[in-house]
């Protein structure tokens, strides 16, 4: 089917959607149970070894091509230009407070950041505070539906994935660069595909986060399922939807305590990467 005649369908999808504001839903509990995992093991094996022998490889000689003063500016551009994606996505979840928060910092970076390469705004405490159609859908009420794995992308489910046609067709900046230009090779998909170079270059230290895990997949599935939930509650999902969720089943496998690593690990690269701007200047 042509992408012109996809889009009346998108278009009238959101409607619809849109109109469950107005019932007032809540978030529907979370999935426990992994319905279509055959299929997803399959693509998971499928995505890792396509990780390993071509995605990976680009993002370490990104990082060996450039210092990490550079790989911030180049972070800071993009996550600025998507940043209307989260304000769009604010006023659909009925949020009016995070979209003027998003809304001053895209201002800011864009103005006083120059174009966003700089990020002044979170000196001045307005931190980015991300979220997408997923997200909206969830905080609308809809069930997640089935944790699904998809081909070149990877971990989903049933209602996160409409957030790749909805946020790329109407809120996504290079989306509709790459939509409204027409160069030789397709270079006008250039900018989108070196923000997925950025994202898999900053993900690279955490890759040793799965040696000596027993099963990979489980741990990968369960650990996307625990941060979207943080998503959707803003940082604070409460405890009662953490224990219905149990986590897979999986003693082995503490997530939260993956979490704070994580954020562990965050700061200390901050710190890090703070500390060899000062050495370079």
């Amino acid at each position: 089917m042509p992408v012109a005649d996809v889009r009346p369908l998108i278009r009238a999808g959101v409607v619809v959607l849109i109109a469950l504001v107005v019932a007032g839903c809540s978030i529907a509990k979370p999935r426990t149970d992994d319905p279509w995992e055959p299929f997803n093991r399959k693509v998971y094996a499928f995505n890792d070894a396509l990780d390993r022998t071509a995605i990976r490889p680009l993002a370490v000689g990104y990082r060996k091509i450039t210092t990490p003063k550079a790989r911030s500016i180049i972070s800071n551009f993009f996550e600025n230009v998507r940043m209307p994606i989260s304000i769009a996505n604010d006023v659909l979840q009925g949020d009016p407070r995070a979209a003027l928060h998003n809304t001053a910092r895209f201002l800011i970076n864009t103005t006083v950041g120059f174009a966003g390469l700089f990020d002044p705004a979170s000196e001045m405490s307005l931190p980015p505070a991300y979220t997408d159609f997923g997200v909206t859908l969830a905080k609308w009420g809809v069930p997640e539906g089935p944790f699904l794995v998809v081909p070149f992308v990877g971990p989903n489910t049933v209602r996160d994935i409409w957030r790749l046609p909805v946020d790329g067709e109407f809120f996504d900046p290079l989306g509709a660069y790459g939509r409204h230009h027409d160069y030789t090779y397709k270079t006008q998909y250039l900018p989108s595909f070196m923000y997925l170079v950025t994202l898999r270059s900053r993900g690279l230290d955490a890759d040793n986060l799965l040696e000596g895990i027993y099963d990979p997949y489980v741990f990968y599935r369960d650990a996307y399922r625990q941060r979207r939930l943080y998503e959707m509650y803003k940082g604070q999902p409460p405890a009662s939807v953490l224990e219905d969720m149990q986590i897979g089943g999986n003693d082995d496998i503490d997530v939260d305590k993956l979490l704070e690593e994580q954020h562990r690990y965050e700061r200390r690269q901050k710190e890090k990467n703070k500390g060899r701007d000062e050495d370079d200047n």
